[in-house]
């Protein structure tokens, strides 16, 4: 199912194998529209089908990542690139050493880099010098957050040090052996850095996004769901599965 609902277009697929399907082809479309994108991707569990899919699309379609150039979202702080709960690590292990992308096209923010505020103003200056990042991939956390952007007082602007939620930390500790192994800290990419992309995908799947789903496109405003300053954004697609578009389909009928 496709709504239009304002600004934003919402894709509801049967299951997750179909989200990510969907996903992947939305991005491949893009990098077949303009060869040169710059792309910005997500880690996380939701957008591992996907990236299986360009994958396959990139060995059986000869979809073509030579040209493309990409950054990461966020990256934990501190953490060696060899760690496999790194987000270098995740992107190298789910899409980079399976596709024909540039080394040096790719972009993650280094955190164990020695002036965190430094490295942080380095990412940006990329970000802008690459002419901006064309299509933004995100993920949602059950509080909102978007990248690493926990709920606040006020919309983080561009690149920064983030102190994650407890929240967050305990989400996110199912990737770990132990909730005392997740890094409290990250990297970034800010809120106005998401929003000056030209277009943002967010993929959502399970039923414990649902509620957040429902506040990030039909609540208010606020930096305490960090996710609904989307509202604001002039194309932004949402890929949900139906479990995560359970609270929302009522409303979309």
């Amino acid at each position: 199912m496709q709504y239009k609902l304002n600004n934003m277009q919402i894709y509801i697929e049967e299951n997750y194998e179909k989200m990510s399907k969907q996903a992947a082809y939305l991005l491949a479309s893009q990098i077949r529209l303009k060869s040169q994108s710059v792309i910005g991707l997500a880690t996380g569990g939701t957008p591992v089908g996907m990236y299986k899919e360009l994958v396959r699309m990139h060995k059986e379609e000869g979809l073509d990542f030579s040209q493309i150039t990409s950054f990461n979202l966020d990256e934990y702080c501190p953490i060696s690139r060899d760690n496999p709960q790194s987000y270098y690590y995740y992107m190298m292990d789910n899409l980079f050493n399976h596709v024909n992308i540039k080394p040096d096209k790719i972009n993650i923010p280094n955190g164990n880099a020695e002036d965190i505020e430094a490295e942080c103003k380095s990412y940006e200056k990329k970000i802008m010098d690459a002419g901006g990042i064309d299509f933004q991939v995100l993920g949602i956390g059950n509080n909102g957050h978007i990248g690493f952007n926990e709920p606040d007082d006020k919309f983080e602007a561009f690149t920064h040090l983030v102190h994650l939620d407890e929240g967050t930390i305990q989400a996110n500790s199912r990737f770990f052996n132990s909730i005392d192994e997740v890094p409290r800290r990250a990297i970034s990419m800010g809120i106005k850095t998401i929003m000056l992309a030209k277009k943002i995908m967010l993929l959502a799947n399970g039923k414990n996004k649902a509620p957040i789903i429902k506040e990030t496109i039909f609540g208010e405003i606020t930096p305490k769901v960090p996710a609904s300053v989307l509202q604001f954004h002039p194309d932004v697609t949402f890929i949900l599965d139906e479990e995560a578009a359970s609270e929302i389909i009522p409303l979309l009928k």
